[in-house]
């Protein structure tokens, strides 16, 4: 085993965790979790998402969001910009990184973005050129990478196309997601290697939901192929609004606590980020959904 001595943590709570709620979360209650979260050591977040309020009507305070954080040099603050009326709607953010995503299920772009493959690819490219012009550090996230809701089973190749095209047009790293929660190690596995043809190991990433209780289980699974950087999320927000019964992405405090047990640094105060976890449950009125949470809650409060 060739497990990393050090991962890097992408807390994506306030994006991918948000997005789905339907009740109101207000600007300053997403830019005091950022607060927390960076104040807990994390270095990389993604904030928010400029993306059409019509379609995802919880990220429409965007730009308020960005332009309320308390910035620190040490930490990447990213944005998902899925097309260019996106993109030049952030630049004014000043984000140092932007995310484009793409599915490895051709059922799941059209459901996802109305557009195929393909044509997904054609819509990142001037948005990436555009961003790399600027010095913007490009991040494409694959979705649907080990199952899709519509076609089932997803195949590794179609992975290590999308990984293909992404490099073709400069993405500078890719992050492999299991977007409903079905994989399995070895499956996960499988779809890391397809993206290791295309990125070295530096540059590409795991992002896995909880769905099935297996994303734990598939981190590890990535450490022990030396993958360092994973997608998780605070007090494990989140869900898919197109794929029916996902579960929010795995837990940031139960990775955290697995790999400070497994002594694999962080630079992430456990404590801390449970409280930034805590702090967003208690304004959604439900406990956090995340394991090492609720057991270290209930020792506090005994």
């Amino acid at each position: 085993m060739k497990l990393p001595s050090r991962v890097k943590i992408v807390d994506v709570g306030p994006r991918d965790g948000l997005q789905n709620e339907k009740g109101h979360v207000p600007a300053e209650v997403k830019i005091g979790l950022v607060h927390r979260l960076q104040d807990a050591g994390v270095k990389e977040i993604e904030v928010t998402s400029f993306v059409s309020p019509k379609w995802v009507p919880q990220m429409a305070d965007a730009a308020e969001v960005m332009a309320g954080i308390q910035r620190r040099p040490d930490v990447r603050y990213s944005v998902l910009t899925p097309n260019m009326k996106g993109f030049e709607a952030a630049v004014d953010s000043k984000p140092d990184e932007i995310v484009v995503f793409g599915a490895a299920s051709e059922a799941f772009s059209q459901k996802n973005i109305n557009c195929s493959i393909a044509e997904s690819i054609e819509r990142f490219a001037p948005v990436v050129a555009a961003a790399r012009a600027r010095g913007i550090h490009v991040r494409g996230a694959i979705s649907t990478t080990v199952g899709c809701p519509y076609e089932g089973d997803v195949k590794p190749e179609r992975v290590e196309l999308v990984a293909r095209l992404m490099k073709d047009i400069g993405v500078q790293h890719v992050g492999v997601a299991d977007t409903i929660g079905v994989g399995t190690p070895r499956k996960v596995q499988a779809a890391m290697e397809a993206a290791l043809k295309h990125y070295d190991i530096d540059n590409v990433s795991g992002h896995f939901h909880d769905t099935y209780g297996q994303a734990l289980g598939n981190t590890l699974a990535c450490l022990e192929m030396g993958i360092w950087n994973y997608d998780t999320s605070s007090a494990g927000l989140g869900g898919c609004p197109y794929a029916k019964g996902a579960t929010g992405n795995v837990a940031t405090e139960d990775v955290v606590y697995m790999l400070h047990g497994m002594d694999i640094e962080t630079g992430i105060d456990l404590d801390k980020l449970i409280d930034a976890g805590k702090y967003i449950s208690d304004f959604l009125q439900r406990k956090p959904n995340s394991r090492a949470s609720t057991a270290i809650l209930n020792k506090r409060a005994g």
